[in-house]
């Protein structure tokens, strides 16, 4: 995912400008750089393309058997369903869930953090107070962990916010 320093400069439109034609030969290079568009496209507040994107990422990862771009896809499609209003809370669930699978089995310590903290946002969003306690406080801890400070304060953040 961009990280909030990029998001933050304005750069988005770069990122999509760079990525679009990686996305023209992901037949070749796979499912990143669909993925990195989606969460461009998502962060320029193009949803419809970010989804459109995502789907083309996962079904990739899916047909080359790359199980982490697979997971990564996977919470990228959370994300954007826990991002419609009103949030799509079945598919945002479903999908953080099946990412964070694959994640703990593959070892993507900071992908099951992330999903975490999609999860936690989902609940806290939806009036289940202690689901999201229960998911922001395994984010936060993993993030402590990693050394992953900039992700450790949106989820100190969504716990803030959930207080």
């Amino acid at each position: 995912m961009l990280g909030p320093a990029y998001t933050l400069t304005g750069r988005v439109g770069d990122a999509i400008a760079l990525l679009e034609p990686a996305a023209e030969i992901a037949g070749v290079l796979g499912a990143p750089p669909l993925g990195f568009l989606a969460e461009a496209y998502l962060a320029a507040g193009r949803v419809g393309d970010a989804r459109n994107a995502a789907n083309r990422a996962l079904r990739l990862a899916v047909e080359r058997d790359e199980r982490g771009w697979h997971a990564w896809t996977l919470r990228v499609l959370g994300t954007l369903a826990a991002s419609a209003d009103p949030v799509d809370v079945e598919a945002a669930s479903d999908a953080y869930r099946g990412a964070m699978a694959l994640a703990a089995e593959l070892g993507m310590r900071p992908l099951v953090a992330h999903c975490h903290l999609g999860l936690g946002s989902v609940a806290r969003r939806t009036g289940k107070p202690d689901q999201a306690r229960e998911h922001l406080v395994a984010a936060t801890t993993m993030y402590r962990g990693i050394g992953m400070t900039s992700w450790l304060a949106r989820a100190e953040g969504e716990l803030r916010d959930l207080e």
